[in-house]
């Protein structure tokens, strides 16, 4: 793939995507421009770069090729997609807006636990907002706040696992086609639903091993805090119940008010299953972090006493055995991160390599796409970075942003 300006674009190439623009505007889908008049068009449009793959360059010397990108293919951008997998800017272009987001999100975190210990009200506002740039971020192109929605820190899990749910379960309802206010509530929840754990003792809740029984009991009830502090907030009945019911089991097993089967609503089953999944494969001091595939193996097999199953089969189907950010090993033992998704072929998304598992040494950063016609390598398997000694958060700061 290729990044080029509007004017560069010539006709005969084939345009991916967009990158940047002044305004909210969309090709509908990939194709090949055919004439200067619909590169016009895109100009006028207010597009200001575009990527393009040189390998799909059409020869119109006979006029006898291509699909022509007519003036009807640029619109506004409607405020939902109908295809929830669309991609209207490429990763490389929304990464660095979703980072920013995310490091917004931990300061707003941070700010809302002081506001709390100093026995001030949290700033719901605020967090709505966030959770509004969180759907924008992730209704334009999803694989990059999943990509650093995968990429965790150890050191970091209380704020981070808030953020991550945050994002997983809009991604979750996106791929339900839930409406737009739903999927903000949903959100909002989200980024609260931990936010009851500053009313749990820092020896509790930072201790490095498994808690005594006592102690765990104590854990537990950061959830009726955190449902006690976004009712008092006035939240909606949806982000409250996501903060605070996102424990409870279907089979009445869970905490805190041990409800069952229909007294629990689709959103706080989809909040449950976010929830373990993102916990399962984060490491922490006293456990290794799961792989997806790991994660989705326990989840199954906590089905359907504890999770809902169809919803759980959703949501596999939606995130992906190798999500965007993932760490997998190909058949040419070349290791490297899911860099982009492919829905219409799973396995065969695009992996950003730059390691050999033969060799043992890192190699030069490339990007394969699994799907071109050209590629004779797969999917072997997933991995985690301790396998190789590696650092894949020095890595994504220095190859995936730009």
């Amino acid at each position: 793939m290729k990044s080029i300006s509007i004017e560069e674009l010539q006709p005969g190439m084939f345009v991916v995507s967009v990158l940047e623009q002044t305004g909210s505007v969309q090709v509908k889908t990939q194709g090949w421009v055919k004439t200067q008049t619909s590169i016009d068009k895109l100009a006028s449009a207010g597009i200001l770069r575009v990527e393009v793959d040189p390998d799909k360059m059409l020869d119109l010397s006979n006029n006898k090729h291509g699909i022509t990108a007519p003036d009807s293919d640029i619109q506004n951008a409607p405020e939902q997609e109908k295809d929830p997998w669309h991609k209207s800017t490429a990763i490389s272009a929304e990464i660095n807006q979703a980072m920013k987001l995310v490091e917004e999100a931990k300061s707003l975190q941070a700010k809302a636990f002081a506001d709390l210990k100093a026995g001030n009200p949290i700033d719901v506002d605020a967090f709505k907002e966030v959770a509004t740039s969180f759907i924008d971020s992730i209704f334009r192109n999803q694989d990059a706040l999943s990509c650093i929605a995968m990429i965790k820190q150890k050191d970091a899990y209380l704020l981070e696992h808030s953020i991550n749910v945050a994002t997983l379960i809009t991604i979750f309802a996106k791929h339900l086609r839930l409406d737009r206010e739903i999927i903000e509530e949903l959100a909002t929840g989200a980024l609260l639903h931990d936010i009851g754990k500053i009313k749990v003792d820092d020896a509790v809740l930072n201790k490095p091993g498994k808690l005594s029984d006592s102690e765990f009991d104590q854990m537990k009830q950061h959830a009726q805090f955190s449902y006690e502090i976004v009712t008092e907030a006035g939240l909606s009945k949806i982000s409250c119940e996501v903060a605070g019911f996102h424990h409870e089991r279907l089979d009445g097993s869970g905490y805190p008010q041990g409800l069952s089967n229909g007294e629990i609503s689709d959103y706080v089953r989809m909040a449950s299953i976010v929830d373990v999944f993102d916990a399962l494969t984060a490491e922490r001091v006293y456990k290794k972090a799961l792989t997806p595939i790991q994660a989705f193996k326990m989840l199954r097999e906590s089905s359907p006493h504890h999770f809902d199953e169809k919803l759980l089969n959703e949501f596999i189907n939606c995130i992906g055995v190798y999500p965007v950010g993932s760490l997998v090993k190909l058949k040419s033992q070349k290791v490297g991160m899911v860099a982009s998704s492919n829905p219409e072929q799973p396995l065969k998304p695009i992996v950003k390599v730059f390691y050999s598992a033969k060799s043992m040494y890192h190699i030069a950063v490339e990007d394969i796409d699994l799907a071109e016609k050209r590629c004779t390598d797969e999917l072997e398997a997933a991995i985690k970075p301790e396998e190789f000694g590696l650092d894949l958060i020095k890595f994504f700061k220095h190859s995936v942003l730009p």
